[in-house]
C-alpha cells in the first residue's frame, strides 16, 4: 500500500507570517495576563497583616483614656458574683496561696465561724499572702462590694450571711463593725467583736512585721567560700536581726521561735528542705527573709531556730 502523501500545514507566505506572529504575541499575553494577576491578588506573607484596619487601631489607640462620668448619678455596684470573678477567683478558684477554695466547705467552715464581721475585715485589710481589698483600691471597689463578694463566696460554702447593709447617699457607709448585726443571729455580736479585734491584733503585728523586714539592713555577703568564725553566733546574730520581725511573735504564719507544736509539721521535712524555704521564700516569707545574707548564715539561723524548737 503506498502511503498518502504529507503536506505542510504553511503553504503561503501569508500563513507563514501569521505563524511567526502568534508565536510570539501569545506568549507575550499570556506574560502579561500573568503578572497582571500576581500584582492584583492578595498577598498573605509575614508581616503582610501589619496593615490590617483592627491592627491600625490597636496601634495609634491613645495609651491613656478619659472617661467621663456623672458626679451626681447614683453608683451602680457590682455584685458579689461580679466581684468575686473580676478579683477574687484569682487565688480562690484553685485555692492558690492558701485561699479558701470556692465552694468548698472544708476550707471556710473555720473561716465561717469567725462571723460575717471578721471575714469583711480581714478581706478589707489583708491577711497572710493575701493583700488589702485583694489588691484592689477603694476607687475600684468600695468596702460594702468587698462585702458583698465576702458574703457570696461564703455562703456558696455553706454560710447563710446576709449582704452588708447597701450605702445610703449623704451617710457614712457601714464598714465591718457595724454590719455584724445584719449579719449575725442572736447572740453572736459579742462573739464577732471580740474576734475582729483579735483580727486588728494581728493585722497590726503583720503590718510591723513588714515594716521591720522592709527595713532590714542589707549586709554585703561574704566572698565565695568564706565562712562564718562561729555558726552558731552567726545564725543568732541573723535571726535577731531579721528573722525575729515575724518568728519572735509568730505573725504572717509564720512558726513562732520556741513553738514545739508549730514547728512539729515543718521539722517532719528533711532539713535540707527547711534551709530551701529559707533561702528562697515561702508564702508570706522573702528570700533570705528580704535580707542579703550568706547562705551559710542563712542556714545557721535555721539550726538555731530548730534547734530551740526541739
Amino acid at each position: 500500500m503506498s502511503e498518502a502523501p504529507h503536506g505542510a500545514p504553511i503553504k503561503t507566505p501569508g500563513q507563514l507570517i501569521a505563524a511567526v506572529i502568534a508565536g510570539f504575541a501569545v506568549p507575550i499575553a499570556i506574560i502579561v495576563l500573568l503578572a497582571y494577576y500576581v500584582d492584583n491578588s492578595t498577598r498573605t506573607g509575614a508581616g503582610t497583616d501589619g496593615l490590617s484596619d483592627a491592627v491600625v487601631d490597636s496601634r495609634i489607640t491613645p495609651i491613656a483614656k478619659v472617661e467621663v462620668r456623672d458626679a451626681n448619678a447614683p453608683r451602680v455596684y457590682k455584685t458579689g458574683e461580679e466581684v468575686y470573678k473580676a478579683v477574687c477567683s484569682a487565688c480562690h478558684a484553685a485555692g492558690a496561696a492558701g485561699a479558701p477554695k470556692f465552694t468548698n466547705t472544708g476550707d471556710w467552715a473555720p473561716r465561717i465561724a469567725q462571723g460575717f464581721d471578721t471575714l469583711w475585715h480581714t478581706a478589707l485589710t489583708g491577711k497572710g499572702a493575701m493583700p488589702p481589698r485583694g489588691g484592689t483600691s477603694p476607687d475600684d471597689y468600695s468596702d460594702y462590694e468587698i462585702g458583698l463578694a465576702v458574703a457570696y463566696m461564703a455562703n456558696n460554702a455553706g454560710a447563710k450571711f446576709a449582704d452588708p447593709p447597701k450605702p445610703v447617699p449623704g451617710q457614712p457607709a457601714a464598714g465591718p463593725a457595724g454590719a455584724s448585726g445584719a449579719a449575725a443571729a442572736s447572740g453572736a455580736e459579742a462573739a464577732s467583736g471580740a474576734a475582729a479585734g483579735a483580727s486588728d491584733t494581728a493585722s497590726a503585728q503583720a503590718a510591723a512585721a513588714m515594716a521591720a523586714m522592709k527595713n532590714v539592713p542589707q549586709t554585703a555577703a561574704p566572698a565565695s567560700g568564706a565562712q562564718s568564725a562561729d555558726a552558731s553566733q552567726a545564725g543568732k546574730a541573723l535571726y535577731q536581726q531579721v528573722c525575729q520581725a515575724c518568728h519572735a511573735a509568730g505573725v504572717l504564719n509564720a512558726p513562732k521561735f520556741g513553738d514545739k507544736e508549730a514547728w512539729a509539721p515543718r521539722l517532719k521535712d528533711p532539713i535540707d528542705t527547711i534551709y530551701n524555704y529559707a533561702l528562697h521564700g515561702k508564702g508570706a516569707m522573702p528570700p533570705k527573709g528580704g535580707s542579703n545574707a550568706s547562705d551559710a548564715d542563712v542556714k545557721a539561723a535555721v539550726d538555731y531556730m530548730v534547734g530551740a524548737a526541739k
